[in-house]
């Protein structure tokens, strides 16, 4: 059976796409799952992570490739056939050279901060994967609980073309420490991380069974 794609994207740099491909790629490789990440962002942000988690362990246990936004297309098929998960970084933008991870994406996340600029951000994504009859889903990163601005977030989300991942990753250090280990937080996180993750990694794989 051929694997299934995620594309995480968000036109607004630093809301956590990097984090979040990695920390589910990382939880579905414990589960079982043969994992590969495909880098489209010129910034690499992936690929240091990808490199600094095989000079730790010696051996990344996931597959890794970069490509052109045009190439993703070629790459997906390709990683497809031997691999039951591709996940898919893209650059912070949107314009044409997102379309073609829209049209392979199975799922598409989109990181959004708890900030009403970073969910006004997703407007642009929103519209192109409505263009290319792909539901979106917004995942809350970098929540605060019990406070007014991230609940304010949540609420004003649900208003919008896009459904609304109910596992959300709170504000913690350890996503950024992790991160720059090469680790994902389910390795190295403490508990309260872990458990997001995991919540987080249910409903998605539920989301693609779906």
């Amino acid at each position: 059976m051929s694997g299934k794609v995620i594309a995480v994207v968000q036109q607004k740099g630093g809301s956590g796409k990097t984090t979040l491909a990695v920390n589910i790629a990382v939880e579905a490789v414990r589960r079982g799952l043969k994992v590969a990440l495909l880098d489209t962002d010129p910034q690499g942000s992936l690929g240091r992570w990808f490199m600094a988690r095989r000079e730790r362990l010696g051996e990344a246990g996931l597959d890794f490739s970069t490509s052109s936004a045009w190439g993703v297309s070629y790459e997906c098929e390709k990683l497809k056939r031997d691999v039951d998960l591709v996940i898919v970084d893209t650059p912070p933008k949107v314009d044409a050279d997102l379309r073609p991870a829209l049209r392979e994406a199975d799922l598409v996340l989109v990181p959004v901060a708890s900030s009403h600029v970073d969910l006004w951000a997703t407007d642009g994504v929103l519209d192109l994967a409505a263009r290319e009859q792909k539901r979106a889903w917004l995942v809350l990163n970098r929540t605060r609980a019990n406070t007014r601005l991230s609940e304010e977030v949540a609420q004003a989300a649900t208003q919008l073309t896009a459904g609304v991942t109910e596992a959300r990753l709170a504000n913690r250090v350890a996503y950024a420490e992790t991160l720059g280990l090469g680790l994902g937080a389910v390795e190295a996180g403490p508990k309260a991380a872990r458990a997001e993750v995991r919540a987080l990694a249910d409903e998605v794989m539920e989301l693609l069974d779906a």
